[in-house]
């Protein structure tokens, strides 16, 4: 990934987390990567462990972010939680995959966009 993609990245990151901190949301860990994937922002909500994808695009001329948010990208999502809830042997907690898109100005939140099968 180059410099200019890190970096907008990191801007995406920076309002997503700053969005979920005045939800309430405790932020666990950023850029969380383990050999199967990694995960943006991993935070909790109540009893939830909470996985969050985001994905930011200056307009929609080419579809919603969430829509980047593939099958193949949401496996490696749900690999890397098993792995972080495994390391850090997390049992008493639900988990959800959350997604925030950020569209110009605007910012939506996609609670429980998507599911694993089974987290164990």
């Amino acid at each position: 990934m180059g410099l200019l993609n890190r970096f907008i990245g990191k801007k995406g990151e920076d309002t997503a987390t700053l969005f979920l901190k005045k939800k309430h949301y405790k932020i666990l860990e950023r850029n969380y990567r383990c050999r199967t994937g990694e995960i943006d922002i991993i935070a909790k909500d109540g009893r939830y462990v909470v996985f969050v994808e985001v994905k930011e695009r200056k307009d929609d001329k080419l579809g919603m972010p969430s829509e980047y948010v593939t099958p193949s990208k949401q496996r490696k999502i749900i690999s890397a939680a098993r792995n972080y809830m495994t390391e850090n042997e997390i049992v008493d907690l639900y988990c959800r995959f959350d997604v925030v898109e950020i569209c110009g100005d605007k910012i939506n939140h996609m609670e429980n966009a998507f599911q694993a099968k089974r987290m164990t």
